[in-house]
């Protein structure tokens, strides 16, 4: 079945057609935000590619909804707790490779919940996490736009302007 996914401002509409090779991997996205509208990413420095950053979450436990990963994810990524991580306010699909090495097409679902500035704590990270992850950074806008290493999405500035629908 095809399930076309809402719309980011034109920037990015995409269909999800799982091909045989892959499975559909459900995750939750935080655009976690401090008081001087800067966001948190994480930079992941696995191996066998080049290092990223992308923001705070993951997949979604088997019969868990994506609000309630949202609110897992946050607090196991960087240790903060919330009630809530608010409406969701994109969604996007794309094919990509895992840090395990699996192929899947994502089904990502992105929450804005904002937050004084803090360090965040890494008990609650997982082995692989443990592994890959090297640094934690609040960005602004104009940094996110000049950054030399990839970001992702790759229209994480488009993101940030979305309201929750």
């Amino acid at each position: 079945m095809t399930e076309t996914l809402l719309e980011w401002h034109y920037v990015c509409t995409m269909t999800i057609e799982p091909t045989p090779a892959r499975r559909i991997r459900r995750a939750a996205r935080i655009l976690l935000m401090d008081e001087h509208d800067r966001l948190l990413l994480i930079r992941f420095a696995p191996p066998d590619r080049r290092p990223f950053w992308c923001g705070v979450g993951g997949e979604c436990d088997p019969g868990e909804d994506f609000p309630a990963a949202a609110v897992r994810e946050l607090f196991e990524e960087t240790g903060l707790s919330v009630e809530t991580c608010g409406p969701e306010v994109a969604r996007c699909a794309d094919d990509f490779t895992t840090l395990a090495g699996e192929p899947v097409t994502a089904d990502e679902r992105f929450f804005r919940v904002s937050t004084q500035t803090f360090t965040p704590d890494t008990s609650g990270h997982t082995e692989t996490e443990r592994e890959m992850i090297n640094e934690f950074r609040w960005f602004t806008r104009a940094e996110l736009a000049n950054w030399p290493e990839p970001l992702f999405p790759v229209n994480i500035l488009d993101l940030l302007d979305l309201e929750a629908t």
